[in-house]
């Protein structure tokens, strides 16, 4: 046998994209069997790198001899395809350390000891892929060891789920656009996504980067590295899984309830400059517009078509999505209204009133004035267009020269022209994809692509951590207060109170009425551990006796009650997900807030600054504002605040949620009225 091929170094894929040469074991003439398309697609890449076929039959497969072992082979293989019996698995990947095989393909799935192979295969300095993945795919070098075909392209897909990264790689190629690498991860016992995210930064044929995780283990290392993705100028669109009831079922605040694991996905994202999309239709239906169109600069979208009711449908889905529809200043609208027929809707949208059917150059016209105005970021045209020629021959031409002026707008302009166009592929839409214009058959793919792209375009924020605490964690809620308190959140006048003593104490230094909670319980209202509006020291006496009778001993505190006029009731917190860390969440509070759902999260620390925009997300923020006549409430201290626990959680990695619930704010300022924090559990 010859030569060793050097080891891989837990950095270096290469093996998995370019290997000087490859082994199928199991290959098999059978069509209906793994080992078949292994062989057939090793095959196709056999002028470029060595192909060896084990069967232990020693059988000729697609006319070409096969050894009955790795050991036979005349060079060592540099990668080896596993797609043998899951008992036999351990017995070749040995066989291939011994002989110096460095890279390992596993296709097998219930493979017995899969972590002990996994750490042989490692201490032996290979690598390996899956198990249980569903191959490897590289356009460039021509290396395809996967069931099926794939079409080269510009998108690179990881996927942990095999028939999803097929389906991605299969709606890809029916839009024109194709992979350019194609990894199914499996069960990462080995190699993880992050390094295979990291290997695509440098790869010359990936524009596009689709994900699709069921998991984020190890996800700090997955968002720094779509985070160099980004840098590298490559886009990353992820699909997961994880946005249901049942992913915040264990969660023991509101805060931990009312985010899901999506949520937390979602925050990361817009950390690392990506965006969550919901199926693999949508991914691709997103890639198409980032292959084809600059990110917009903004939301505000002009629609466009000869029709008011495709003009007035696009509007409504463009506003259900997010995106604004803004109405047009009188000077703009002068300016379309001298290029329309008397009529003609020229306030957004803009219903060309039947000027597209009498001159198509209407269209491109039209277009290119909004795209050149400064109140539009994008420009959405929809309906007819693009089936001129298809249906009226002699207008063919003349409708390819209006695409090619639409391109040059759209390319002069630097904003997206998105086409919903009611013809599947013709002439027309080959050319508008030839001229970057990208094309939808839906008029909702089309809004729901551009406001991924919105999203997209607004992603990418910069995170100072802050220093790490190691400090004890006091429990209950005077802990909390503690805790929270300094760091700027402000409480209510208070006296924490075990007896009688204790309340005289308490009715001498505070003003009533008074509020009386058992400082221990985590929610307190729920089993009668909170009494407010006590107005007089008697009445807070037999409030007391009556809880503590219920209750039994413990730490109790007498607060003052907050009675400020004008105040509203905020949910301020933080949790730490196991795989993407702290995220900071804020919404509307009080004991409904599981009832309104409204929240906003981000990953934390964030800035005041992001603060604050998380708080103009919520329903709610017209209630800060001033609502009927009420005045506005401090919004700038709410935000404060918000940062301030963002940076608390961030810190702690001993601090598993917290929460502030409700925290009043009012004109005046903020004040915490309830708080809890709970400690991680090891």
């Amino acid at each position: 046998m010859a030569s060793t091929p050097s080891p891989t170094t837990g950095t270096d894929l290469r093996v998995f994209s370019d290997p000087a040469s490859v082994a199928v074991v199991g290959s098999t003439a059978d069509p209906a069997k793994w080992g078949y398309w292994l062989t057939r697609g090793a095959l196709t890449g056999r002028h470029r790198r060595q192909v060896h076929l084990v069967n232990r039959a020693r059988a000729e497969i697609l006319g070409e001899a096969s050894y009955g072992s790795l050991s036979e082979l005349p060079d060592v293989p540099e990668l080896v395809a596993l797609c043998v019996p899951a008992a036999h698995i351990g017995a070749v990947v040995d066989e291939g350390l011994a002989l110096g095989v460095r890279g390992f393909l596993g296709i097998t799935a219930g493979v017995p000891d899969e972590p002990d192979i996994a750490a042989r295969i490692h201490a032996g300095g290979a690598r390996l892929v899956g198990m249980n993945s569903l191959g490897l795919y590289d356009s460039a070098t021509e290396l395809c060891l996967a069931w099926g075909q794939f079409t080269p392209g510009p998108i690179a897909v990881v996927s942990q789920s095999g028939q999803v990264g097929s389906e991605i790689a299969l709606l890809a190629a029916r839009a024109g656009l194709g992979i350019s690498r194609f990894v199914s991860i499996g069960n990462q016992t080995d190699v993880r996504a992050a390094e295979l995210l990291d290997a695509l930064a440098t790869d010359e044929s990936t524009r596009v980067v689709a994900l699709y995780l069921e998991s984020f283990a190890g996800g700090l290392e997955i968002v720094d590295a779509i985070g160099r993705l980004r840098q590298a100028g490559k886009h990353t669109v992820v699909l997961t899984v994880g946005g249901s009831e049942a992913s915040t079922r264990l969660a023991r605040s509101h805060t931990g309830s009312l985010t899901s694991s999506t949520d937390v996905v979602d925050a990361a994202l817009r950390v690392a400059g990506a965006v969550r999309v919901a199926t693999p239709t949508e991914l691709v239906d997103l890639a198409r517009f980032l292959l084809s169109s600059a990110l917009p600069g903004g939301g505000r979208v002009a629609i466009v078509g000869d029709s008011g009711g495709q003009t007035g449908i696009a509007a409504d889905v463009t506003a259900h999505a997010g995106l604004q529809v803004p109405e047009f200043s009188l000077d703009l609208e002068s300016a379309l209204a001298r290029q329309l027929p008397s009529g003609a809707a020229c306030s957004n949208p803009v219903d060309l009133a039947g000027a597209g059917e009498r001159d198509l150059a209407s269209y491109s016209d039209v277009v290119s004035l909004l795209l050149a105005s400064d109140e539009v970021d994008a420009v959405v045209l929809t309906g007819y267009f693009g089936t001129y020629g298809a249906d009226t021959p002699s207008l063919a031409d003349r409708e390819l020269e209006i695409v090619r002026a639409l391109g040059t707008a759209a390319s002069v302009s630097g904003k997206p022209l998105l086409v919903h166009t009611m013809v599947d592929g013709n002439a027309a839409t080959e050319e508008m994809a030839a001229r970057s214009v990208p094309t939808y058959p839906a008029i909702d793919a089309t809004v729901r692509a551009l406001a991924h792209g919105v999203r997209l375009a607004e992603a990418g924020r910069e995170q100072h951590h802050p220093t790490q605490r190691t400090d004890t964690l006091d429990a209950g809620y005077l802990g909390a207060q503690k805790l929270l308190g300094d760091i700027g959140i402000r409480f209510p006048g208070s006296v924490p109170v075990r007896g009688h003593d204790d309340l005289a104490v308490a009715t001498a230094r505070l003003t009533p009425p008074y509020v009386l909670k058992a400082a221990w319980l985590e929610h307190k209202s729920e089993v009668g551990g909170v009494r407010v509006n006590l107005p007089d020291a008697a009445t807070l006496a037999a409030a007391f006796d009556a809880m503590r009778a219920a209750l039994g001993d413990g730490d109790y505190v007498v607060e003052e009650l907050d009675t400020r006029p004008h105040t509203v009731e905020i949910l301020l917190g933080a949790r730490r997900d196991p795989d993407l860390g702290a995220v900071v969440v804020v919404g509307a509070g009080g004991t409904e807030a599981e009832v309104y759902r409204d929240v906003a999260v981000e990953s934390a620390p964030v800035d005041a600054g992001t603060a604050r925009q998380m708080l103009e997300r919520l329903t709610c923020f017209p209630l800060l504002q001033g609502w009927r006549g009420r005045p506005a409430v401090d919004i700038a201290g709410l935000a404060a605040a918000v940062a301030a626990v963002s940076q608390l959680a961030a810190a702690h990695p001993s601090i598993a949620e917290i929460e502030i619930n409700p925290l009043r704010v009012g004109p005046d300022g903020v004040l915490a009225v309830d708080a809890l924090v709970i400690e991680q559990q090891h």
